[in-house]
């Protein structure tokens, strides 16, 4: 059962929407500009939906445009700004120089700016409104560079803080100023959640989307004040008295109205005192299970249906994956962007650390969720910080865990591995990084085997410098003081035991790097470090310092190696015919321990369910090659990391190596339950 909290990207479509929008396709189905009843059924529908969002937005005098969404809308207001702007120069009126939007602002409004821009062949400068730690825009700023201004552009309610723009202070700026610059404000997020009172403000232009409220995606409305200059962005049929050619979307039109209607029921929305409420809850249960978790923005400061935090020391792609495990979903920022895995444009501009702007993620609630929804949603986020204490990756209160085998840590390409042995309580890192010390540092400790060796096959100075420090970190109890070398191996041993393991060293490039060789009954099985020629005589797999491609393993001798196959895609509606064809195949879950504690196993129709972390890939692999025939199924939630593994083995010469194509999510046996709780 899904509790979806990204309602700042999109909602469901509200049961009162779908069926207006149904009864529209099939009953109100007329043009709108057609004179018959039909056509006028239509034209009556789309007048009253019109209506209600003049009333809702109190337009006065002002033109309310029925357009796609509110990238259209911002277009359409950015045009016609511009384009009245290169009157005003024609006619040797050259007073506006620049084009201010604020910093925060979505992407699509400075990507209008510059297109348009040089599209009119203005060539104005373009430039972001500065805003403080909390996200208000820089009234001085404002005032300083308003006189030069031929548009402004801000926001009524950030989409990803949620931070509540200062209008009236804006306006009352420009009034100061006396700039004559055209004003356009999106209202996207701020539509049904704070009031606004279009006519009585100076704002010329302002968008607004229904799919961020409970209508489909596909409509929107624009507001143009009376006597605002304004320029059709489309030509054509005359609709929208000439301002917006094209059919009206008369199913986006009546499901749009339908949200409207809801808004003044009284029963289908929450109002603010009760969203309070519920944010309020949703944060006790972050901080409870997130201990050190900071807010992004000031709460009373932003929508009541938004929070936007950062846990020191979790990844803002670890959060998503946790809450997604938990079947809640949460983003990493604006939707637009937030699968190029970047720190946050908003944060940044906000002047918060890294750390901050890297990590964040975002959980927004629409108005119509109800106490049930909150209950559940507050019982899963504490379900998620339990999962961390039990895996060893909360801030603070991690269990114990116990250390066995090797893992694999990754950053950027770079290669670190932790070798454990159970049995002996025994362990050796190699190639740690600096930037990995805190999640090393934290995994020592709940795992609580004292270090053989942190040792570097490469010789890099990062190495030594982060050898250093966990010495200092872990202390005499986890990290015993040995003499070393210079690449961190103790001067006294020919061999580090781990257990019925053995690591020795094979010296490379003339002793300035080393090949670590691990082997067990006398039979070696990888190689960690990057091979040369000294090498060409073993027989076994090297794991590499550097492995951008995420290959995780390569053959010493690639000469010898078998043609590298395609690993194989299986789309989720075949799993079950998949696995009754293959009784004797390995289904393998290749997410985290932390992911895999909170989600539900997949029906697997009677074949056998292996959980080997994609981390810990390389504890499996030795004993799939000697199956190269045997069919391997891997599954993740997306199906990215399934298709790591798949492919590792298909690279190794396995031909049977499968990956669950799109993952868990798109599983049809996953499917949402309960519509009802998408809200």
């Amino acid at each position: 059962m899904e509790i979806y909290l990204d309602a700042n990207a999109t909602t469901p479509v509200l049961a009162q929407a779908a069926q207006a929008a149904l009864q529209a396709m099939a009953d109100d189905f007329g043009n709108p500009s057609s004179v018959h009843s039909t056509g006028l059924k239509a034209r009556a529908l789309m007048d009253a939906a019109r209506e209600r969002a003049r009333a809702l937005l109190h337009t006065g005098g002002g033109q309310l445009l029925f357009v796609s969404g509110a990238t259209e809308g911002i277009q359409t207001a950015v045009l016609s700004a511009l384009h009245a702007l290169l009157a005003r120069r024609q006619a040797g009126d050259n007073t506006a120089e620049l084009l201010l939007y604020g910093a925060t602002e979505h992407k699509a409004v400075p990507e209008a700016l510059k297109h348009w821009n040089q599209i009119l062949g203005l060539n104005l400068q373009i430039a972001a409104i500065p805003v403080d730690r909390e996200g208000h825009h820089d009234l001085d700023f404002l005032l300083r560079e308003a006189p030069r201004a031929g548009l402004v552009c801000t926001m009524a309610a950030n989409n990803e803080t949620g931070v509540i723009s200062d209008l009236a202070g804006i306006e009352a700026t420009l009034q100061r100023s006396g700039s004559r610059a055209f004003w356009m404000v999106d209202g996207v997020q701020a539509l049904g959640k704070i009031p606004l009172q279009l006519a009585q403000t100076r704002i010329d232009y302002a968008p607004f989307s229904g799919h961020k409220l409970y209508a489909p995606k596909g409509i929107g409305l624009l507001y143009v004040r009376e006597g605002a200059p304004f320029t059709p962005l489309m030509a054509g049929g005359g609709q929208e008295g000439s301002r917006r050619s094209g059919t009206e979307n008369m199913s986006g039109i009546a499901a749009l109205g339908a949200v409207l209607a809801a808004l003044e029921d009284g029963v289908s929305f929450r109002d603010h005192a009760t969203l309070h409420a519920f944010r309020a809850r949703l944060a006790e249960a972050l901080e409870e299970a997130f201990p050190g978790l900071v807010y992004n923005a000031p709460l009373d400061q932003t929508l009541p249906t938004t929070l936007n935090f950062a846990v020191p020391g979790l990844s803002s792609r670890l959060l998503q994956d946790l809450f997604d495990a938990a079947e809640l979903r949460i983003s990493g920022g604006s939707a637009c962007s937030a699968a190029k895995a970047q720190p946050s444009f908003v944060l940044q501009a906000m002047g918060l650390p890294d750390w901050q702007a890297a990590g964040a993620v975002r959980l927004s609630i629409g108005p119509a969720v109800d106490e049930a929804f909150i209950k559940e949603a507050c019982a899963r986020i504490r379900a998620c910080g339990e999962s961390l204490r039990q895996n060893c990756l909360s801030p603070q209160d991690n269990q114990p865990t116990l250390g066995e085998g090797i893992t694999r840590f990754a950053l950027d390409g770079a290669c670190c591995y932790l070798l454990a042995d159970a049995a002996s309580q025994r362990c050796v890192l190699i190639d740690p990084l600096p930037e990995q010390l805190p999640r090393l540092i934290q995994t020592l400790q709940c795992q609580a085997y004292p270090l053989l060796a942190v040792l570097s096959t490469q010789g890099s100075g990062l190495h030594a410098e982060a050898r250093q420090a966990l010495a200092e970190e872990l202390g005499e109890a986890l990290f015993p003081q040995t003499e070393i070398d210079a690449l961190g191996w103790p001067v006294q041993m020919s061999e580090l035991q781990l257990g019925a393991k053995c690591l020795r060293r094979l010296p490379l490039q003339g002793g300035r790097q080393q090949g670590l060789v691990l082997s067990e009954a006398g039979r070696d099985l990888l190689l960690f470090g990057e091979p040369g020629a000294e090498c060409a005589e073993l027989a076994c797999l090297c794991a590499p310092a550097l492995d951008a491609g995420a290959q995780f393993v390569r053959r010493l001798n690639q000469a010898l190696a078998p043609k590298p196959l395609s690993e194989r895609l299986l789309p989720g509606a075949q799993l079950q015919a998949f696995v009754q064809a293959h009784p004797e195949a390995l289904v393998i879950d290749v997410r985290e321990p932390y992911e895999q504690f909170l989600s539900h196993t997949p029906p697997l129709w009677g074949a056998t369910l292996q959980a080997v972390p994609l981390s810990r890939l390389l504890n499996a692999l030795p004993a799939w090659l000697t199956q190269p025939e045997q069919p391997l199924l891997f599954f993740c939630r997306s199906g990215n990391r399934s298709r790591q593994a798949a492919a590792a083995l298909a690279s190794l010469g396995h031909s049977q190596a499968w990956s669950l194509n799109g993952g868990l999510a798109l599983l049809p046996a996953f499917a949402t339950e309960d519509p009802a709780l998408m809200v």
